[in-house]
């Protein structure tokens, strides 16, 4: 097994993973009511294509990660998640990044208007509710997971194994399921922006 990278203070981790949850959450749920009216030389939807890439890249780090440690080669697994890790704080930056500059789009408004009245509603038929579910479970499972990621982190880097394993059993599926779900959920809305 590894050594740990730090030393355990499960008072001191609970504060700083649930204040920095809670900043992160209070943030993006603020930010995202707001759009800078920018001009950009620059699609300013490429953050969104970013996005997808990153998630499908945590996704793929995921199951390496997976591997890695179910072949106890633990360096490996280490990197592999600290990298998924880092790549989900570029999410985060690029998340906001793109709701700041680019706004909201509402899946199935094909007319750019702000509003998915009924005669769009029909054309997209089961697709809209199918997205809209997609999209809710996405965003709660994103937003809820944080801290549980952080902890689940923190308890390997303390090498407290058997307690970073039951963790991760519960962790790992919920992680995937959000960098799988993101960009499909991109690949569905990328029509309706404006």
């Amino acid at each position: 097994m590894l050594e740990p990278v730090l030393k355990k203070n499960d008072k001191l981790a609970y504060i700083l993973i649930g204040v920095f949850s809670a900043v992160v959450l209070v943030v993006v749920t603020f930010l995202s009511k707001y759009t800078l009216e920018v001009e950009l030389p620059f699609d300013k939807h490429i953050f969104a294509l970013i996005n997808a890439v990153i998630n499908s890249t945590v996704a793929v780090l995921l199951i390496a990660g997976l591997i890695a440690v179910k072949q106890k080669n633990y360096t490996l697994h280490k990197s592999i998640m600290l990298t998924a890790m880092v790549l989900s704080l570029l999410f985060l930056v690029t998340y906001i990044a793109h709701h700041l500059l680019a706004g909201e789009a509402k899946f199935g408004d094909a007319n750019f208007d702000g509003i998915v009245d009924d005669a769009e509603k029909a054309i997209l038929g089961s697709t809209r509710p199918f997205y809209l579910i997609l999209l809710g479970t996405h965003i709660v499972l994103a937003a809820t997971s944080l801290p549980f990621i952080l902890f689940t982190a923190y308890r390997a880097l303390t090498s407290d194994f058997a307690a970073h394993k039951a963790l991760s059993k519960k962790v790992w599926p919920i992680w995937f399921y959000v960098a799988v779900t993101g960009p499909i959920v991109y690949l569905m809305i990328k029509q309706y922006y404006n």
